[in-house]
């Protein structure tokens, strides 16, 4: 221990710190479980503030998502069935 740190961990009166900090393993978990005490407190404070679609509007946007991806499916096939035509008359 060097004699700046000895100085340090004595008081005016020759005596040792008693309030000498903590090894950082010990402090981890007490620490850890208040951040995710904290986390979990602001999610739920967020989530208070968010406006939620109604039932309706879930169900509409599905359908049009599942519309839009049977559309897109059959033009995917399509391109793939042209280029795949194409390409077997230009490779013979």
């Amino acid at each position: 221990m060097a004699v700046a740190e000895a100085r340090q961990m004595t008081d005016k009166n020759g005596e040792a710190d008693q309030k000498r900090p903590k090894p950082d393993w010990l402090t981890w978990a007490p620490r850890k479980l208040g951040e995710g005490k904290a986390f979990f407190s602001e999610v739920r404070s967020e989530l208070k503030k968010v406006t939620w679609p109604s039932r309706q509007e879930v169900q509409t946007t599905t359908v049009v998502v599942i519309a839009t991806t049977i559309v897109f499916g059959f033009y995917l096939f399509g391109l793939d069935l042209a280029f795949s035509w194409v390409f077997r008359h230009v490779l013979r």
